[in-house]
């Protein structure tokens, strides 16, 4: 929520932030800073490709079992650096630049990785004057490291798979003192300037090399009415890679864009510092809520990846000798012979901190997902619950409003399993209470929806209100807890509850009393079945420089500026330990962040924030949640229906329809708008949403279980067409359609009065089947497909088994042990195969007693089988296969279930015109082995 309003501000607190916001619902600019507004970004971007003045100091070189060391010098300036090289298991190396002696320690990002990362041992294949040729270990991949001007290649063969600071733009400004303190350090000089100095034209030198007229920004700076001081000086750090035959990279979120990034020449590099950004625009590079420094590279041969570990604002370029050219320009040069290789060339500026990048090198895009999971870890497992239906406002008015809803749902025959409250349930905006008119009896109305197995999610905002009489700031201030501005005290600013202090997340004793306050008999009013939503952790202070934290404010010895984009990550880190902690470490916990980081899939979920009813907006969130799942954060989704405004009858459908076959489903709503539950719109319009909600929970089972490989793997739930079909060039630019794991094609109706969309069906050798009509196509094809207002183009993968739960309840918990029914599409080999996962949902049994099923379902040779993955697994189910569907089959003379040592007839019907095989009623135990046998 960023917009505000009389309602929940109160005028006195309208009046002191309204010079914030734009009373239009568009983003205001001006708020935010461009390149050329941020003085190390404009800085460091004046630097030009060229001739790098960083030089290798081979004499220094040092090699252990672990890690090379090696000098590096600025021969403008002739300050030291530290090289650190380390080959990682997992086909990784890590690149680490720091000064050598600096005048102070520079932050280094802690709590993102999961531990250490294990090494494996760098071996020098060759050496000489002019650098050094080390070995990487398998397929003849090495690491040279050129002596002057630094320069690092990593080959294969005879191939350059990535190459740093190949065009000189390594600049890494060192700390320095002050002018106005300089004379106080004997022997101290000046260095004003940026250390990768390089260029010609820039006007007179010092002896160092170096500008003798100090540039702007550098000790401090002024955007509108914030000026931020800088005690530290400039300590703005660069670095580019070059990626021959590379034309494809993606990542970097958070960005309202396209999926494939875009080169940044002749605009703004994109942006990663999280921002409470008011009503976001779509296709640029602006910063948003959250950042996951984190780039993959792609093309026929090889899929790679980067991870530039810093949590400072950071500028990402990207320019390629390829962009601009039509199709027939790149078929002109294959015709004339041109030599010319793609490339793709990326630079990485951040103000502070050192340089500490990770290059996963693939070869494949399931192996770049391991390797980076390996670092930061994989995605929580989430509660089964959290991937039914969610039902949310700003707000949701009283105790009596939240029974009606709930209702209302009951009345019209739509499952859901939670219900929300945003801000207004609190008292007067004080997180850990509750209002105690309008809901003055919390545990009656969660008991309520306890009783139906349903859920609910409270808001628990990190700005706290500074108030005498509110426990939660009394305490933090005792245990001087908040962050602190420049001159040492409490740093205050104005978030919803006005005057706000804002606890210091980056302290473990600080994360650990948030979390205890999550302990029942802490949050008053709350039970087990209460979760929680982090919004504003950006952190978002409506009178602070572009609505967030001033960057000399100060965690314990660090800025702002060092750990802004770890913020948020903390805040969801605190409430889901909290969450853990009050189960005795038992349950499984459910936390929605707005802001987050690498690192951040451990902890729970992530939305796009406050987008707006329009149909690019809806057409936006599928390339935004493609872009969080590539670098690890599976649980994504969009608020369905737009949060700004209020969306057509023919959006809102369309946008329960992407919704459903999106990772995170909520819908969501502002104060302003009109109340928009699914059965507001008329009969037809309701059962059509009814519906998709329907669609949804048949396919929690399959949800669940890639959720489980998700959380197993680092494969995201949902990917690009491109990471199953990777040597497929028409998928690269692909985000209007996607995968849900490897089995399920989803095309969204995303244009408004659609009579028609085309999707393309990836494999040559593939199959594909329409789920709702069972009409088999061809793979490699683009397929224009008819639709009204109740499509949703779905495709079934030709040799996948999905299992489903047809019988649809009011929430996922009562369907607990209701039936399975398995839909086998075979390929055109009358191959097909799938799994079966199943715990209790919700605790962490699967994980500290082996509690689960994990089953193995395979169809050849005219038999359907059940085999057990995890035989030294214990845990029961009641639920059973009620029938099974065989997609492409032909007709049998009988089938036979074999088990237990029994062979028994089971019924079924034959479809000759779709080739549909129906089994009825089989009747086994869905954890039990068995063979279906078909003659």
């Amino acid at each position: 929520m960023a917009v505000i309003s009389i309602e929940r501000m109160g005028l006195l607190s309208v009046v002191c932030v309204s010079l914030f916001f734009s009373s239009t619902f568009a983003v205001d600019r001006g708020n935010f800073k461009t390149c050329d507004q941020s003085a190390f970004c404009k800085r460091q971007r004046a630097l030009k490709p060229g001739q790098s003045p960083y030089r290798a100091l081979l004499e220094t070189l040092e090699l252990s079992d672990s890690r090379l060391t090696l000098q590096l010098i600025n021969d403008n300036n002739k300050v030291h650096l530290l090289l650190e090289l380390y080959r990682l298991q997992g086909n990784m190396t890590r690149v680490k630049i720091n000064e050598l002696k600096p005048l102070k320690p520079r932050f280094e990002v802690p709590d993102v990785l999961i531990a250490e990362p294990p090494t494996e041992p760098l071996s020098v294949l060759s050496k000489d004057d002019n650098g050094v040729v080390l070995s990487l270990g398998a397929e003849n991949q090495r690491l040279i490291v050129s002596a002057r001007p630094f320069r690092l290649d990593i080959m294969e063969g005879p191939e350059v798979l990535l190459s740093l600071n190949s065009r000189g733009l390594l600049a890494f400004e060192h700390l320095r003192l002050h002018k106005d303190t300089q004379a106080q350090a004997d022997g101290a000089e000046v260095k004003e300037s940026v250390d990768g100095d390089q260029q010609q034209d820039e006007g007179k030198k010092d002896e160092d090399g170096e500008s003798e007229k100090e540039e702007d920004g550098l000790w401090e700076e002024t955007f509108k009415s914030h000026t931020d001081t800088k005690p530290n000086g400039p300590t703005s750090i660069s670095l580019d890679f070059s990626l021959p035959g590379v034309e494809h990279v993606y990542g970097i979120p958070e960005h309202a864009d396209d999926l494939k990034l875009k080169t940044t020449d002749g605009g703004d590099p994109y942006r990663l510092y999280n921002l409470d950004v008011f009503q976001y625009e779509l296709y640029n590079p602006m910063a948003l809520y959250g950042s996951i420094p984190v780039m993959l590279a792609h093309n026929t041969q090889r899929t790679m990846g980067i991870f530039w570990l810093n949590a400072a604002e950071t500028w990402v370029d990207i320019s390629s000798n390829t962009a601009g050219k039509t199709v027939f320009g790149k078929m002109l040069d294959f015709v004339q012979g041109s030599s010319e290789k793609p490339q793709t060339d990326v630079r990485w500026i951040s103000e502070s901190g050192i340089i500490d990048v990770f290059i996963m090198l693939g070869p494949k895009p399931s192996k770049v997902f391991s390797q980076y999971a390996s670092l930061t870890g994989t995605q929580s497992f989430p509660p089964l619950a959290s991937l039914g239906y969610h039902q949310c406002r700003w707000n949701y008015n009283d105790q009596e409003d939240v029974k009606s809803v709930d209702q209302g749902f009951d009345q019209h025959d739509i499952p859901y399993d939670f219900i929300w409250l945003d801000i207004e349930h609190a008292d007067g905006k004080r997180y850990f209470t509750w209002d105690p008119h309008k809901f003055p009896q919390p545990k009656e109305m969660l008991q309520g929806l306890m009783d139906k197995r349903r859920k609910m999610v409270s808001i628990v905002d990190p700005h706290i209100r500074v108030d005498s009489g509110y426990k939660i700031h009394n305490e933090i201030t005792s245990k001087d807890f908040y962050v602190k501005n420049k001159d040492g005290k409490n740093y205050e600013g104005w978030c919803w509850p006005g005057n706000s202090g804002y606890p210091d997340f980056t302290k473990p004793e600080m994360r650990a009393w948030w979390a205890s306050m999550f302990a029942y008999d802490q949050y008053e009013g709350s039970m087990e079945n209460l979760f929680t939503w982090n919004d504003m952790n950006e952190p978002s202070v409506f009178n602070g420089p572009e609505v967030t934290m001033h960057k000399d404010a100060l965690h314990g010895k660090w800025e702002h500026r060092d750990i802004h984009n770890i913020y948020g990550l903390y805040v969801q880190m605190a409430t889901a330990e909290g969450q853990i902690q009050r189960s005795g470490g038992v349950e499984r916990p459910f936390v929605l962040t707005r802001a987050f980081f690498a690192g951040s899939q451990r902890y729970g979920a992530v939305w796009t924030g406050d987008n707006a009813a329009e149909w690019d907006h809806l057409k936006i969130s599928i390339p935004m949640c493609l872009s969080l799942g590539l670098v690890g954060v599976s649980f994504c989704g969009a608020d369905v229906g737009g949060f700004f405004k209020n969306p057509s009858t023919e959006l809102l459908v369309r946008w329960y329809q992407t919704g459903a076959y999106q990772p995170f489903f909520r819908a969501h709503a502002h104060l302003d708008t009109t109340r928009r539950e699914p059965w507001l719109f008329g009969p037809e319009n309701t059962a059509l949403i009814r519906e998709v909600i329907r669609q949804r929970y048949a396919l929690l089972p399959y949800w669940y279980q890639l959720f489980y490989q998700a959380h197993k793997t680092g494969m995201p739930v949902m990917r690009p067409l491109w990471v199953d079909y990777p040597k497929d060039t028409a998928t690269f630019t692909i985000d209007d359609e996607f995968l849900i794991g490897s089995d399920l094609l989803v095309h969204p109706v995303t244009e408004e009065g659609s009579r028609g969309v085309t999707a393309y069906l990836p494999g040559a050798e593939e199959v594909w089947y329409d789920v709702h009509t069972f009409q088999k196509h061809n793979g490699a094809q683009n397929l224009y497909i008819p639709v009204t207002l109740s499509s949703i183009p779905v495709f079934q993968r030709g040799g996948s088994i999905i299992p489903r739960k047809d019988r649809v309840r009011r929430s996922s918990t009562c369907m607990e042990n209701d039936p399975y029914t398995l839909y086998v599409a075979l390929s055109p080999k009358k191959f097909a195969e799938g799994e079966l996962y199943i715990d209790d949902g919700h605790s962490f049994n699967y994980d500290t007693k082996k509690e689960f099923i994990h089953r193995s379902l395979t169809f050849a040779n005219n038999a359907l089988t059940s085999s057990n993955l995890c035989p030294d697994c214990n845990f029961l189910t009641s639920s059973w296969i009620e029938k099974v569907l065989i997609l492409g089959a032909s007709k049998p003379s009988k089938v036979l279930l074999k088990m237990d040592g029994k062979e028994t007839p089971v019924d079924f019907e034959f479809d000759t015109s779709m080739s549909v095989l129906t089994l009825r009623k089989p009747g086994m135990n869905a954890g039990a082995d068995w063979t279906l046998l078909l003659q």
